[in-house]
């Protein structure tokens, strides 16, 4: 708006002065101080109008015939009578006092810069005697003659600056201000289409783009100023909104997939249980030995729901970082110790082998919540036992020494994952196989569950596998030293005395 408005009002009067400026450059060389000879200023001046130029002439050529006329004041009367309508006036010197004059006020103004008796009178064709009396702004054409008494004498016909521009010279002031008015009003529109009404129609458009769900539509950041400010704004609001755009979607995906998952899981077993309970209602199982056989297989798939409901309770607490944790020091190798003796029963019943190597020393301590730890070791075997296909099915845990750190290891030699698969498989709902997945129980969310678990613990895990052979999971957790945790209590304590005696 300032520039606006500085285009508006700076730049015609600029361009007016300036104008001004050329024209009175002509006015120039001066014959005295206060005023300028005529000839330099004909061009711009009309001294020869009609009016002016009649009673120049009749006065010229009464000085030339009968200069006594001059000296009757009913003539000089009737000559200022016919130069009032152009805006112009006479006086009359006689020696160095005013002999007439039909304006005494400006006479008495002026008279100090009356030009001398020149002696020489020239009709209006070839006179070039006028002045220019810039103090006052007058235009003064001057006849000289002799009283009767021999006294000198002079005439002068006085226009005003106003009243004497020429009217060729006006139209040209004012053709030179329509081309200035037009040049500043091209170069104000230029500047508002370009500065602002292009760029609000771009930004017009995007905001269309966004109402109609496209995110990608981009505009240029590269401009400057307030336009600059609002593109910058809207591009940040654009990219919010495709990443919450984005977000939703993959969430939208996720909860789609969830619910597929879920569906396909719970159908499974309660079409079983639903099976076996018809099969008891109408008598098939006829013998105790086949209702007991019926009633395991329904308390098994019961406790599959189970499971699996505790798992999406578990997922949705992770979704919303609401695990709850109970974190101390844990003896690895007496966590493992008691860790191990619990599933190889379970193991040991279902002909699987279970293998147990501690390479730490017996006082290592992580700190951990050791019942988070256990489901992520449960998880981890429990997805290998699903995808045992060997003759002889092994599980090896073994638990490595790495200086500062302490690594887990849990290998078995089942299916193995493909190489393709390998980067996914801590994914959320990803399944390697989802119609074996779907057949063993899987719901995709196991090992999800298993790496925010780990990583909570300021862990990390990875797997490596070849197809065929078996997969090994990999969890490192770190040490919890003694020492070190004293340090940091007598660093807290002095300078908690510290500040305490600064208070």
């Amino acid at each position: 708006m300032i520039i606006a408005f500085a285009i508006i009002l700076v730049l015609p009067l600029v361009m007016t002065a300036i104008s001004f400026f050329v024209i009175s450059s002509n006015m120039s060389k001066a014959d005295g101080p206060n005023t300028v000879h005529f000839e330099n200023i004909q061009d711009l001046f009309e001294p020869n109008n009609e009016k002016v130029g009649k009673v120049y002439d009749e006065i010229y050529e009464t000085i030339r015939t009968d200069p006594g006329k001059l000296e009757s004041t009913d003539y000089l009367n009737s000559l200022s009578s016919k130069l009032e309508p152009s805006g112009s006036f006479m006086i009359v010197r006689r020696n160095d006092s005013i002999y007439y004059t039909d304006s005494e006020i400006a006479a008495s103004k002026i008279r100090k810069d009356l030009p001398s008796y020149q002696g020489v009178t020239q009709n209006s064709d070839d006179s070039n005697g006028g002045w220019y009396i810039e103090d006052s702004q007058y235009v003064i054409r001057q006849l000289d003659f002799t009283f009767s008494n021999g006294d000198k004498g002079s005439v002068f016909i006085l226009s005003h600056y106003i009243s004497a521009v020429s009217g060729g010279f006006v139209i040209r002031m004012l053709f030179a201000m329509l081309v200035i008015l037009a040049v500043t009003a091209a170069l104000l529109i230029h500047w508002i289409n370009s500065g602002v009404l292009r760029p609000v129609h771009d930004l017009d458009v995007a905001m269309a783009k966004i109402k109609d769900g496209d995110f990608d539509y981009m505009l240029p950041t590269d401009q400057k100023g307030e336009i600059g400010d609002l593109y910058r704004s809207y591009e940040d609001m654009r990219l919010r909104l495709k990443e919450s755009a984005d977000e939703k979607m993959e969430q939208e995906k996720a909860n789609s997939e969830l619910i597929r998952n879920i569906s396909h899981d719970l159908k499974t077993p309660i079409t079983s249980v639903k099976g076996y309970v018809e099969g008891l209602m109408d008598g098939v199982a006829n013998t105790p030995e086949k209702q007991k056989k019926y009633l395991q297989t329904i308390y098994n798939k019961a406790n599959d729901m189970d499971r699996l409901i505790n798992e999406l309770t578990l997922y949705s607490k992770i979704d919303n970082d609401r695990i709850p944790y109970n974190f101390r020091k844990i003896n690895i190798t007496d966590y493992f110790g008691d860790c191990v003796e619990e599933i190889g029963m379970d193991m040991e019943s279902r002909g699987i082998s279970l293998n147990y190597t501690n390479m730490v020393s017996p006082d290592t301590l992580i700190i951990a919540d050791p019942e988070q730890l256990k489901r992520v070791v449960n998880n981890i075997i429990s997805n290998s036992v699903k995808y045992m296909d060997k003759p002889k099915q092994r599980i090896d845990i073994r638990i490595l020494d790495e200086q500062d750190s302490v690594r887990i290891e849990i290998e078995d030699n089942g299916k193995g994952i493909a190489a393709r698969d390998l980067p996914n498989i801590f994914d959320r709902f990803y399944r390697t196989d989802a119609s074996r997945a779907s057949a063993t129980g899987g719901s995709g969310i196991g090992l999800s569950i298993v790496k925010k678990i780990v990583e909570d613990h300021g862990g990390y895990i990875w797997a490596t596998s070849r197809e065929g052979e078996g997969t090994c999971m990999h969890m490192v957790f770190r040490k919890y030293h003694e020492k070190e945790a004293d340090d940091n209590s007598v660093d807290a304590s002095a300078k908690e005395e510290k500040t305490g005696s600064s208070l």
